[in-house]
């Protein structure tokens, strides 16, 4: 498969061999599981403090003779502390145990639980192929959502790595056809407290995935464009080309990126 290699007018300024990467077969089940595995990575562990509830001295005897003891009291064999007393009489109330006030909780949340998820190294590469496959296909990426040009799918040559500030970088992006698409990614005001939107009033959407060779400085002057990421070609993951495990990310390659892509065989082996 080849794609077209457009300048920073929109024309066509010459054309490049897909690498084999873009051949594999559409697997959302593999997509899925990456996802949520890189996801899994982000979690931060919580749980209840190791003592809570616990920091009462409930110690009640329950033998015949001892005057602080409750037996002949007549009362169940709850763990109960000292809250007053008068001469021989005690007065007690509940602690320590579960359904008490201020007693410890039966199962709470532990902060050495392990979050993170597990998978095989051979299906997240799978599942980044997978992704790369989905990217390419107009019909998917329309699916999801994206605003996208009539000529998509096609890469950009790779001056646009130089573009250093982002009012040139966004107007370039605008030229190839994408100004619907960065329109539809601008943070949105919602009503807080609607259905799954509570408590977060505003909406943001993913947008372009921009895919480089290396560092520079075009992922600078993108980096506050809402929705857009950019991302050299080594570091793509599932997570990138699938966000919330939806395929079929607008995505735009360098023309260096693809090469380089090819020239290492990445994620091949």
């Amino acid at each position: 498969m080849k794609l077209d290699v457009y300048n920073f007018e929109g024309k066509k300024e010459s054309t490049i061999e897909l690498p084999q990467e873009f051949e594999k077969e559409l697997r959302p089940d593999l997509i899925k599981r990456a996802v949520l595995y890189l996801q899994s990575l982000f979690r931060q562990p919580y749980g209840a403090k190791e003592k809570a509830g616990m920091r009462h001295s409930a110690d009640l005897s329950r033998r015949r003779r001892k005057y602080r003891g409750s037996y002949g009291k007549g009362i169940s064999r709850v763990p109960r502390k000292i809250l007053s007393r008068r001469g021989l009489n005690f007065v007690w109330v509940g602690a320590v145990a579960p359904g008490t006030v201020g007693g410890r909780r039966a199962h709470p949340p532990k902060a050495e639980k392990v979050w993170a998820k597990k998978i095989n190294k051979k299906e997240r590469r799978q599942a980044i192929l997978s992704a790369l496959n989905a990217a390419l296909n107009k019909d998917l990426v329309v699916e999801r959502g994206h605003k996208v040009p009539e000529n998509y799918p096609f890469a950009i040559i790779n001056d646009f790595e130089k573009v250093s500030k982002t009012k040139d970088a966004v107007k370039i992006l605008e030229s190839l056809g994408f100004k619907e698409e960065l329109e539809r990614a601008k943070v949105k005001k919602v009503r807080a407290g609607k259905l799954k939107n509570r408590g977060r009033p505003y909406k943001k959407k993913k947008s372009l995935l921009i895919v480089v060779s290396e560092n520079c400085a075009v992922k600078d002057a993108l980096s506050n464009v809402p929705g857009v990421d950019v991302v050299r070609v080594d570091e793509l993951n599932a997570l990138l080309l699938a966000p919330g495990t939806h395929y079929g990310r607008a995505t735009l390659f360098t023309d260096k990126a693809l090469e380089l892509l090819k020239e290492k065989k990445l994620f091949l082996n």
